[in-house]
């Protein structure tokens, strides 16, 4: 038997001894990636890997794993996480156990070239259903090329502040209020300046006769207390008819950085900033008209301890002809058992104003980074 053992280890052994030199023959790998290479070759579960391939490349894995056990009673259906929107109905109570926000990403870097990708799990059950298999197709989120100052593909628009987001287990807190699409564009980068051409998409108009990109401008003021970013939108909608008509949104947004590690973020939104603001709470055209919003989202984030934190977010959305009131809202406790894994509870409510419904939530998150 101890024969049949030793056989057995001088097999794997071997394995492991030509693909080492396979790696190191394929890839010309310094002394010092091959080290980086190898330790990641007898990891078992850790990514977040930086893998200096030669002295102009280098590939980096990273992402996180996240659970949510949810809870959601009330008037206003079970969503995995609140948008802008919701559907009204009989008070009804609801529970689901849920990893679908899980994600991966890869970066690759050539000197000044970089490509990034980021997949997650959030589209429809795809050859599967919540009685056996749980079952969902990864779906891209972000798809980039960046050299020097010009990224073009595939990421969130100009018009976001992501750092004004609040922290939260519902995903990305009161978005009912926030800057929050992810689109194709060409951005231009100066220093706290950005421009960009981005995809046009007339909500309830006529896209197919889109002609023209939307304009976003951004400027980013930063320094040790925080950051506080202004930013402008011009489009051209196109409405069922075929009729041209233009849509001009701003806001401002930031993160202030308060007592010890304290921090206060905020997001104002106003003018015709339509699906760009909200997570459709507020459409870009009603009927032949451009619609008109406002948007408010608030959060204070205070440390109780050096890992022990809460969040208490705010965020409204109001139109004009739509005559749409949407409001969520929530508070938290998170604390992090180690620097990757966090652990935290939430308490919210969602309404729809206009229709004087609402319901309440409670959620417990887990997430690990990598």
């Amino acid at each position: 038997m101890i024969h049949k053992w030793t056989y057995l280890v001088d097999i794997c052994t071997a394995t492991f001894m030509e693909i080492k030199h396979v790696l190191l023959k394929k890839l010309k790998l310094n002394k010092i990636a091959t080290a980086v290479i190898l330790t990641a070759l007898a990891s078992t579960a850790h990514a977040g890997y930086k893998i200096k391939l030669t002295d102009k490349d280098t590939i980096e894995f990273g992402g996180y794993v996240k659970a949510d056990a949810r809870y959601v009673t009330g008037e206003v259906a079970y969503r995995d996480y609140w948008i802008g929107t919701g559907t009204a109905g009989q008070d009804k109570s609801q529970f689901k156990i849920s990893a679908r926000e899980t994600r991966f990403n890869t970066k690759y870097s050539h000197g000044e070239v970089m490509a990034f990708i980021e997949l997650d799990f959030a589209s429809p059950s795809v050859g599967g259903n919540e009685i056996v298999s749980n079952s969902y197709s990864p779906r891209l989120r972000h798809g980039f090329i960046k050299y020097k100052n010009v990224l073009f593909g595939q990421t969130w628009t100009t018009f976001a502040n992501l750092s004004a987001l609040a922290e939260a287990a519902d995903f990305g807190g009161p978005l009912v209020a926030a800057a929050f699409i992810r689109q194709g564009q060409i951005r231009y980068t100066n220093g706290g300046l950005q421009l960009s051409m981005e995809n046009p998409e007339s909500d309830k108009g006529d896209p197919s006769q889109d002609s023209k990109p939307d304009f976003v401008a951004k400027y980013t003021f930063k320094g040790d207390w925080g950051n506080v970013a202004i930013a402008g939108l011009a489009r051209q909608l196109t409405t069922e008819t075929g009729a041209n008509e233009g849509a001009f949104g701003y806001g401002i947004s930031g993160r202030i950085n308060t007592l010890g590690k304290d921090d206060f973020r905020f997001q104002v939104h106003a003018g015709n900033t339509g699906r760009y603001v909200g997570v459709v709470a507020a459409r870009d055209l009603v009927g032949e008209d451009v619609e008109e919003s406002k948007s408010v989202s608030v959060a204070y984030r205070h440390f109780w301890t050096k890992k022990l934190r809460s969040s208490l977010f705010y965020g409204n959305t109001t139109t004009e002809y739509s005559d749409v009131d949407r409001t969520h809202w929530g508070i938290n406790l998170f604390t992090n058992y180690t620097p990757q894994l966090a652990v935290g509870v939430e308490l919210g409510n969602f309404e729809l104003g206009e229709q004087d419904v609402s319901s309440s939530y409670a959620q417990l998150s887990a997430k690990y980074s990598f």
